[in-house]
């Protein structure tokens, strides 16, 4: 596993944390949460398979 992989696999959790956090203070919408952690993850993944 390269070290681009390994960033990713750190980095996608810490973005979908920092939405939650994000919604449960009020400042996302659910549309945005969502939306949030469902590119973050896509993108995560294009990255991950193609590196």
């Amino acid at each position: 596993m390269s070290d681009a992989q390994l960033g990713l696999l750190a980095a996608t959790p810490i973005i979908i944390v920092f939405a939650g956090a994000l919604r449960a203070m009020g400042v996302l919408s659910t549309t945005a949460t969502v939306s949030a952690v469902g590119l973050s993850t896509a993108i995560a993944v294009v990255l991950f398979t193609t590196q």
